[in-house]
């Protein structure tokens, strides 16, 4: 009699694996959204009703757990930069962007918060997070192409405005409100924008 495994034996155990697996991943994100920014390996497994045995079967370290979830979540959190770039004057366009990316701050701000907790301990996140900041910064230049003509301390200030770091501190220390938030950046981009272009005009006659 054979030993191997049948077909369906070894399809039921994969099946069982993926369903650990995405109750993991679940659970990871559930205790993110209930304000566990560090959640532990105990935490997690408790929370998708899987063994810590399996957890760590499946993820022999939090690493490779975030690894993981990076993968899964990325959608989530880069499809801002497949909106179309908005139409109109230079204040629209800023408008238009600036609120595309707070939309996008808070629909992952659980994740977003997970992610700055740990940033020391995790090369991968590290890497991950500059990656998204190189994608914003791209983002706001094709939505505001006068980006591409201020002064590069200027640009630099209008990549801190526009930065996660500041809507968070908007958001948590200063305890503003979402529209208000977005207004204060509206305006501070703008006007260090249109400073920046009508100071560069003036040198140019």
């Amino acid at each position: 009699m054979s030993s191997r495994a049948s077909p369906n034996t070894v399809d039921g155990r994969r099946l069982r694996s993926e369903r650990s697996k995405q109750a993991i991943m679940d659970a990871c994100e559930q205790l993110m959204q209930e304000g566990q920014l560090v959640p532990t390996a105990q935490m997690i497994s408790d929370k998708a009703g899987v063994p810590i045995r399996t957890f760590f079967r499946h993820y022999p370290d939090m690493e490779t757990l975030f690894s993981a979830a990076d993968e899964l979540l990325k959608p989530k959190y880069t499809q801002v930069f497949e909106q179309p770039p908005g139409e109109g004057s230079l204040s629209q366009r800023i408008a238009n962007a600036v609120e595309l990316h707070a939309e996008s701050f808070e629909q992952n701000y659980a994740l977003l918060k997970s992610t700055k907790a740990q940033l020391w301990r995790y090369q991968l996140l590290r890497k991950n997070y500059a990656g998204v900041n190189r994608g914003l910064r791209k983002d706001l230049d094709m939505r505001i192409p006068e980006l591409k003509a201020i002064d590069a301390e200027a640009r630099e200030l209008v990549d801190g405005l526009t930065s996660a770091e500041m809507w968070l501190r908007l958001r948590d220390d200063q305890q503003l409100s979402r529209a208000k938030s977005v207004e204060l950046i509206k305006r501070a981009v703008a006007l260090i924008v249109k400073t920046s272009v009508s100071a560069n005009s003036q040198s140019n006659t």
